[in-house]
């Protein structure tokens, strides 16, 4: 009975302490996408020199159009190679942190280009700085219309991080590995890590769904 009850604990153990590197791995890469996303996307909207838009159309198309696990190859083992080495976890936070922030960058444009030109020019007709008017007018209503797709994006940086298996980072899936392949229990394995993201993913789509209804424009 004891052998029974410890059998599976011996799983659930090691994968919950992994779901907490995963949740660790996740807010950190999420927090580095929204602030460099909402920097680039900033830069990109209200500087009209090429010389500063350029390189940041350039940086968003690569990460965007190149598979995220070569980012990540590149970032823990190229940055290694050239006696730069960071630790899996870092590495791990940094390069999805990057490749969100690309993806931010383009959903806060679209944002800044939701909020109607004459809302800037009002702004700036009664006094107000640049800078008031871009964090008491535009920012806020950028926030209103890009919550959705940053949600989605809550959302998908926790799956993603089953990426960073591949660079050693002890989270859910690189657990569920070593453990499967110590114990050839594939499916009660796999099946409790399933359980898990579904346990982290549900409960935080449905704190996104009542904040979108919250932030609603009344009708």
């Amino acid at each position: 009975m004891i052998e029974s009850l410890s059998y599976p604990l011996g799983f659930v153990i090691p994968l919950l302490v992994a779901a907490g590197v995963t949740i660790k791995v996740s807010v950190g890469a999420f927090v580095l996408a929204i602030l460099l996303g909402l920097v680039l996307a900033s830069i990109r909207f209200f500087v009209p020199s090429p010389i500063v838009r350029i390189p940041i159309a350039i940086y968003v198309e690569i990460f965007r159009n190149v598979p995220s696990l070569t980012h990540l190859f590149i970032i823990f083992f190229g940055l290694a190679y050239m006696g730069v080495r960071l630790g899996s976890i870092s590495a791990a936070v940094i390069g999805l942190g990057l490749i969100g922030a690309a993806m931010l960058a383009d959903v806060f444009r679209a944002g800044f280009e939701a909020i109607h030109v004459g809302q800037r020019e009002a702004g700036l007709a009664v006094g107000m700085s640049p800078r008031m008017v871009f964090r008491h007018i535009i920012l806020p209503q950028t926030w209103r219309v890009t919550l959705p797709p940053i949600g989605n994006y809550a959302v998908q940086v926790i799956k993603d991080t089953s990426l960073v298996a591949a660079i050693a980072a002890p989270e859910i899936m690189f657990t569920a590995r070593n453990l499967v392949v110590n114990t050839f229990e594939t499916t009660l394995v796999y099946g409790i890590a399933a359980g898990l993201y579904l346990l982290i993913c549900i409960p935080l789509s449905r704190a996104i769904r009542r904040l979108e209804q919250h932030m609603a424009i009344p009708r």
